[in-house]
């Protein structure tokens, strides 16, 4: 059976190694075997280059712990970037490095963005013409190709990108076709899909297409996954308060598994048993302690699948 991890929550470390050694505590007490690191939530990487003094100080934390490590890069990290894409870049070769030291086997890099959600509100948004796109497109095919030839023994996983009501479209990795083309055009072994269900669910929804369908069409380049429930609601990008949304089945909620109305069980249906990957449950850490709900929720649905 695929083991189940679930994410150490940047925002709740904060750059504190005291939280970080606490919550992998907890989480090894919780009967979890896997765990995804946020290199951005340790302070590791400074201006696009790797601290030695965290590294070792992280380095040493992860040691006295048995679980199996991802990495999930800086949620910024832009290989579209038209300002300052070597600094992108060099970010997520930070991240790769780490993930090498720690014995990752996976990074998941955000799809690239023809408008980051920093400039949402710029007036200069959706003036790009299409071969503008194209050679953004192109610039991101480059660094990941250069990148993953640099890495060959660490997956990027890209990820499929969430909607926004009145921003997108903003990235191609919104669409799972075109990601899947773009993965295709790079063709490089270890540059594959991360499919986040959680976001899968609300392009759906926003898009009308088929969620089921748009899985089988990608199960082949799937990679890693992030597990997470919410009711396929979208909102605009400026709505964080998740107290507000709840009530209403809106936001990204990142709820525990069974909480919210995402068709797990039929997703899996559909990866398994081809899918021999993390299941990384990516709770937010309002949920931190619902994370052994999940767990449990999550192995029922997958005891179900494999007749166990």
């Amino acid at each position: 059976m695929n083991i189940i991890g679930t994410k150490i929550d940047e925002v709740r470390i904060d750059g504190q190694m005291d939280r970080l050694v606490s919550d992998l505590t907890r989480i090894r007490e919780m009967g979890i075997e896997a765990v995804e690191l946020p290199v951005h939530g340790f302070d590791v990487i400074l201006n696009g280059e790797l601290s030695p003094r965290r590294m070792a100080e992280v380095t040493a934390i992860l040691n006295e712990f048995d679980f199996t490590y991802s990495v999930h890069g800086p949620n910024p990290v832009n290989l579209m970037d038209r300002d300052n894409p070597d600094l992108h870049a060099r970010v997520l070769e930070a991240a790769l490095v780490f993930a090498r030291e720690v014995g990752a086997r996976c990074v998941v890099y955000h799809g690239g963005r023809f408008y980051p959600e920093e400039q949402f509100n710029r007036n200069a948004r959706h003036t790009l013409k299409p071969k503008e796109k194209e050679a953004m497109l192109d610039q991101e095919a480059r660094w990941l190709d250069t990148l993953s030839q640099r890495y060959p023994d660490v997956f990027i996983a890209v990820e499929n990108a969430r909607p926004y009501t009145t921003a997108s479209p903003y990235s191609y990795a919104e669409f799972m076709d075109q990601l899947r083309h773009q993965i295709l055009r790079i063709n490089r072994p270890n540059v594959k899909i991360n499919l986040d269900f959680g976001h899968l669910f609300m392009t759906s929804r926003f898009y009308g297409f088929d969620m089921l369908e748009a899985v089988v069409s990608v199960k082949d380049l799937v990679v890693h996954t992030h597990v997470h429930d919410n009711f396929g609601g979208t909102v605009h990008h400026w709505e964080k308060q998740q107290t507000h949304q709840l009530p209403f089945g809106l936001g990204d909620s990142h709820m525990p598994v069974g909480w919210g109305s995402l068709p797990v069980k039929e997703i899996l249906e559909i990866l398994l048993p081809q899918y021999t990957g993390l299941l990384m449950m990516e709770l937010r850490s309002r949920y931190f302690k619902d994370i052994s709900t999940s767990k449990t929720n999550l192995a029922h649905i997958l005891s179900g699948i494999m007749g166990i």
